[in-house]
């Protein structure tokens, strides 16, 4: 954990798992478990980039990984 990009890689992957359980566990689950996969390896593969210096493409990468995120598992945000 040595770069930025480390925790942000990190703090989203640690979201979208606690999504995955939270959404497994309904007795009707409106996801299919392959649907994870894309932003996990988004995560990755962003990271990777990130640390090799590559931000432009890390950046790109990650507001991809972040608009899956909320476009194919539609993840709404809380009512403040």
């Amino acid at each position: 954990m040595e770069t930025y990009w480390d925790w942000i890689t990190v703090i989203t992957f640690a979201g979208l798992a606690t999504l995955l359980l939270q959404r497994s566990s309904e007795e009707e689950p409106r996801d299919e478990l392959w649907q994870y996969a894309p932003p996990a390896i988004g995560c990755a593969v962003t990271n990777y980039f990130g640390n090799e210096g590559q931000h432009l493409i890390a950046g790109v990468l990650f507001i991809g990984v972040i608009s899956y995120i909320f476009l194919i598992l539609k993840v709404r945000l809380p009512k403040m």
